[in-house]
């Protein structure tokens, strides 16, 4: 069963029962408050903005925005700090990636004694949806852990087989990405692959099949498995792909997103509480998206 669709998505958040009470991490940003007021003005949140309450009051009133239904923070501390504290003390349940540097939001994240630790890795997880061709999948890491062990690469595994049940996907099919589909020692991460691959087959990792090592035309094309005679569940068919690296994923993620028909969000997994977290050049559509996707995962 394939990922749920964005247009799904906003279709179950439109259905929430009472609005969600978020906090956003540095709230001083337009596209911050047109998707808040948007998504409040939906019924799915209850919009709660850390920062300097002046300069977030004048991008509003450009905007022509009443903030009066929102909740505002003067920035005492720092907003990421505030903001983290909302979530950490129950008064919020998710957490929004603002105008704020991933460094900065991440050591309050981190926060040992106030953060939002779990002891699992700490990944994003983008949901990206190809129009063209009606194609959900999932792509961690893209933002976070820069060399994943093959410890971490479990962990990772897990997260998106645990989201991709979340978004409706029965027995999600994960492919572990190379450049190639071929186990050599050159290529050390072609091994880790093929172990993570093998480890799978004993239930390891919960509901899911695992194929690796894969090149991202064999996750994606059909066709490509047909040509160089590569057979698999997940040939051609990834609802997950695992990277080797953060550069590798990133790369990918940004030249999907800047050449491709598509929509896409974001949000962090191995966290107390989702956070919508994509780039501070966000816009709207985008943050909305990620909205509806972080609101789905606390069902």
């Amino acid at each position: 069963m394939p990922l749920k669709s964005f247009a799904e998505l906003y279709s179950a958040a439109d259905q929430l029962r009472s609005p969600v009470p978020v906090a956003a991490a540095g709230g001083a940003d337009t596209t911050v408050i047109q998707a808040l007021e948007l998504a409040r003005r939906r019924g799915w949140v209850q919009p709660i903005l850390t920062g300097h309450v002046q300069q977030i009051q004048e991008r509003a009133n450009v905007l022509e925005i009443d903030i009066a239904p929102f909740r505002l923070i003067e920035e005492e501390a720092d907003s990421a700090t505030l903001a983290v504290q909302e979530v950490k003390e129950g008064r919020a349940k998710l957490l929004l990636k603002g105008q704020i540097s991933t460094p900065f939001l991440m050591k309050a994240i981190l926060d040992r004694e106030h953060g939002l630790r779990t002891g699992k890795t700490i990944c994003q997880v983008v949901l990206m949806e190809i129009a063209k061709v009606q194609r959900s999948f999932l792509l961690p890491d893209s933002g976070v852990t820069v060399e994943p062990t093959l410890d971490q690469k479990i962990d990772l595994i897990q997260s998106v087989t645990s989201i991709a049940t979340k978004l409706g996907c029965k027995t999600p099919r994960i492919a572990v990405m190379s450049a190639t589909e071929k186990v050599t020692p050159a290529m050390p991460d072609t091994e880790e692959a093929d172990s993570l691959a093998q480890q799978s087959q004993t239930g390891e990792f919960g509901a899911c099949v695992v194929q690796g090592p894969l090149s991202f035309d064999l996750a994606y094309a059909v066709d490509a498995g047909t040509k160089k005679g590569i057979e698999g569940e997940v040939t051609g068919a990834a609802d997950a792909m695992v990277f080797p690296d953060l550069l590798s994923a990133n790369l990918t993620v940004k030249g999907i997103m800047y050449t491709a028909n598509c929509q896409f969000g974001g949000i962090l997994s191995g966290t107390a509480a989702p956070v919508v977290f994509m780039s501070r050049a966000d816009t709207v559509e985008t943050r909305l998206n990620s909205l509806a996707y972080a609101l789905h995962l606390l069902r």
